[in-house]
């Protein structure tokens, strides 16, 4: 979230990535990919094309429509929180439920894809050497796995949120670590002087390298981690102090600090993916070269806003490179109070219209924040704004066309596969095709990034000879970083077997329908 201050936002649009994702200027000759490479396949299919002078007969399987209903998958979908820079959601901190009924109640909404956590480092270590999470953190892992869920968190460094009277650093760092302060400022009606560390002590950076360690530790290998946040710069984590200064001597000590800070975060996590802050380097830290880092390295990205952004961000989220997802929130009209939220003179609310804004940016996720109860009060009266995420947001594939062939004295099928999402797919497209009684199976990978949004990416699969009648099935795998893969749910309205998979019939030569390429 950021704070409603904008004066001297638009003072400094950061170097290095900021200007280098808005323009094609071109990449320096050690760097063919530009800023990052897609992810290459490790056993790349054939993705044609296919001419018409390859076939000796040919007929098509297969044609699917694209379904409109809620479809789960990895790398897409609405987040529900169950802590927040504040805390839990206002009816724990009232005294009206428990945490654990919180939480619960968030991961039972059923248009709720991910968990979250947004917290401080105070809430996960308390002793040097070890993790001490607070309670949420096995409340919400438990609530997601029980409903099928995922979950994603951000430590935060920094909490403006707390100040005065608390800071974001665990009590054991307290008085190792200088503590700068960098002004005042109104904050929710009082006047706050705010206090930054001294990021680049090496007490800091000591406790910083093995928060980040533990951290991997734990959570690397976790398959219900969906994506971990960037540990950044300032408040909220976000990569800025609003219109305050940072505490350090000067712009190099600030830059080397977080870029090391980064790449150690980089080099820590192998398979979970990092997502960076767009943030524009308004307070002179670093934030171009740390963006540039990470989207080198394959990190998504994220903004805490979306309507009220600058359009440097715009550029930079909505002409990424296709692979790389978005994670959309907004702090205004956060709890979804539908007694607060204004409607403009189309009679769309505000909080639709934000949201709408992310199939914009084809972006891949919509933060909901805390509140469940207003989340469920907000869909009976608004519901048009989920649908439309639920159908569009994020990638969705489907099987378009299948095909059946004759080549080297044997069959091959093609596959069409049609991408009716927003977004392009976050990692590579991993198809299998096999037998219904398993002993024939092949799988192999598309380029990464395809489909990309509202595109279509071909296949085939070439048949071993004795294979020319019976069913087979079609599956889909997302494998993304550190090789790791998870299964995608076709998105389609024709129906499937009951493992997901989609239903091939082949056809004998002698068949009717077959045509010859003239």
């Amino acid at each position: 979230m950021k704070n409603s201050s904008k004066i001297g936002r638009r003072a400094f649009l950061g170097v290095g990535a900021s200007a280098a994702i808005a323009t094609s200027a071109p990449a320096p000759p050690s760097d063919r990919c530009g800023l990052g490479c897609p992810p290459a396949p490790g056993d790349r299919l054939n993705q044609g094309p296919f001419g018409i002078d390859q076939d000796e007969g040919w007929r098509t399987l297969a044609t699917t429509t694209p379904s409109r209903g809620h479809i789960r998958n990895y790398g897409l979908g609405l987040v529900g929180y169950t802590w927040e820079e504040n805390g839990p959601a206002i009816g724990v901190r009232k005294g009206l439920e428990t945490l654990e009924e919180s939480v619960d109640r968030m991961a039972s909404l059923p248009f709720v894809d991910v968990l979250y956590i947004r917290c401080d480092w105070r809430n996960v270590q308390s002793s040097p050497g070890r993790l001490d999470l607070h309670p949420v953190w096995e409340l919400t892992r438990d609530a997601a796995k029980r409903h099928g869920l995922r979950f994603a968190f951000r430590v935060q460094l920094s909490n403006p949120e707390i100040e005065p009277k608390e800071i974001a650093l665990p009590v054991f760092l307290r008085d190792k670590v200088p503590m700068v302060k960098i002004g005042r400022m109104p904050r929710h009606g009082r006047d706050v002087e705010f206090v930054e560390p001294r990021y680049d002590s090496p007490a800091f950076q000591s406790a910083f390298r093995e928060l980040t360690e533990l951290l991997a530790a734990r959570f690397d290998d976790d398959p219900l981690v969906e994506w971990v946040d960037l540990m950044q710069y300032g408040f909220w984590g976000e990569g800025h102090t609003s219109d305050l200064p940072n505490p350090f001597p000067d712009f190099l000590t600030a830059e080397r600090t977080f870029l090391d800070m980064t790449r150690s975060q980089i080099a820590a996590w192998k398979k979970t993916p990092l997502a960076v802050n767009t943030q524009p380097d308004i307070s002179r830290v670093g934030n171009g070269e740390v963006l540039d880092a990470a989207v080198r390295a394959g990190c998504w990205l994220r903004s805490d806003s979306i309507v009220v952004e600058e359009p440097i961000q715009i550029e930079e989220l909505g002409n990424r490179p296709p692979w790389l997802p978005v994670i959309m929130e907004d702090g205004y009209l956060r709890d979804y109070d539908i007694t607060k939220i204004p409607v403009d003179d189309a009679g769309v609310n505000l909080r639709e219209n934000a949201m709408l804004h992310v199939l914009d940016l084809g972006a891949n996720y919509w933060s909901l924040w805390t509140e469940a109860q207003n989340l469920t009060t907000y869909n009976d009266k608004y519901p048009d704004g989920f649908r439309a995420l639920q159908q569009r947001m994020g990638y969705r594939v489907r099987p378009a066309w299948i095909w059946q062939r004759k080549r080297f004295d044997t069959f091959e099928v093609i596959v069409g596969v049609a991408n009716d999402g927003v977004a392009a797919i976050p990692g590579n497209l991993r198809l299998t095709l096999q037998s219904g009684d398993g002993k024939y199976r092949d799988s192999g990978s598309l380029d990464g990034g395809q489909p990309p949004a509202g595109k279509i990416r071909q296949a085939s699969f070439i048949l071993p000879r004795d294979l020319n009648r019976g069913d087979l099935k079609l599956t889909a795998e997302l494998e993304s970083k550190g090789g790791v893969r998870r299964p995608v749910r076709w998105a389609c309205v024709q129906t499937l077997n009951s493992d997901g998979s989609f239903p091939i019939h082949l056809k004998q030569a002698g068949d009717a329908g077959w045509r010859k390429g003239v």
